[in-house]
C-alpha cells in the first residue's frame, strides 16, 4: 500500500506540474505567455494573450489532470483506503510549483476543480456555476475564482465533510496567496477585467 501511495504522489505531481499554457504557447503560437499579460501559464492568461482556442484547451487540459491525478485511486480500486482528494491535492501541488517550469507555475484553480470533478460532480457543478455567476456580475476571473473555491469549503465544512473541508480550506489559502496582487488590484478598482459581464458593461458604458 506504501508503494502505491508513493507511485500515486509522484504520478500526481507530474500530471499537475505540466504546463499546458507555456507549452502550447511556445509550441503553436512561438510565444512565451510568461512574458506576457500577467505572465501566469494558467487559463486565464493563456485566453488573454492567445486567444479563446487556445485558452479553452488549457481550461480543459488544466481540470483533465486534476480529474486524472485524484482518479487514481478509484482506478486501483483502493478508494476506501487512500481518499481520492488527498491524491489530488499534490496535482494541484505540481500546478503551482512545476518541475517543468523551474518550479514556477499557475494558481491552481481549474486543477483543483478537476480534483473536485473526480471526488464529487455535483460540487463540481455548483463550484462551476459559483464562477460562472461570478464572472458574469464581477467580470473577474480572479474574484470569481477566489469565490468559487471558498464556497466549496464553507459547502464542505457545513456537510461535515472534514477531508473536503481541510482540502478545499488550504486550496483556498493557495488560491488567495496565488491570487495576492489580483486582491489589491480589486480593492484599488484596477483589477483586469474580461471583456463581458456587469462591471464590463458599466465602466465601458460611464467612459463613453
Amino acid at each position: 500500500m506504501i508503494f502505491e501511495i508513493l507511485g500515486m504522489v509522484i504520478i500526481a505531481y507530474l500530471l499537475g506540474s505540466i504546463p499546458f499554457g507555456l507549452w502550447i504557447g511556445q509550441i503553436f503560437y512561438h510565444k512565451d505567455i510568461r512574458k506576457l499579460g500577467s505572465g501566469n501559464i494558467g487559463t486565464t492568461n493563456t485566453f488573454r494573450t492567445l486567444g479563446p482556442k487556445a485558452g479553452t484547451v488549457v481550461l480543459f487540459m488544466d481540470v483533465l489532470k486534476g480529474t486524472l491525478a485524484a482518479s487514481q485511486p478509484y482506478i486501483l480500486g483502493i478508494s476506501h483506503s487512500v481518499n481520492p482528494l488527498l491524491i489530488g491535492l499534490f496535482a494541484s501541488l505540481g500546478h503551482t510549483v512545476s518541475i517543468f517550469d523551474h518550479f514556477h507555475g499557475g494558481k491552481a484553480v481549474a486543477t483543483s476543480a478537476g480534483i473536485l470533478l473526480a471526488y464529487n460532480p455535483f460540487l463540481f457543478l455548483v463550484a462551476c456555476l459559483v464562477f460562472i455567476g461570478t464572472l458574469l456580475l464581477t467580470s473577474m476571473a480572479s474574484a470569481a475564482s477566489i469565490i468559487g473555491i471558498s464556497t466549496i469549503f464553507i459547502i464542505a465544512v457545513f456537510e461535515g465533510d472534514l477531508i473536503l473541508s481541510l482540502v478545499a480550506g488550504f486550496l483556498t489559502l493557495v488560491v488567495l496567496y496565488r491570487h495576492k496582487s489580483n486582491i489589491k488590484r480589486i480593492l484599488t478598482g484596477k483589477e483586469s477585467l474580461v471583456p463581458f459581464g456587469l462591471v464590463y458593461y458599466f465602466r465601458r458604458h460611464q467612459s463613453k
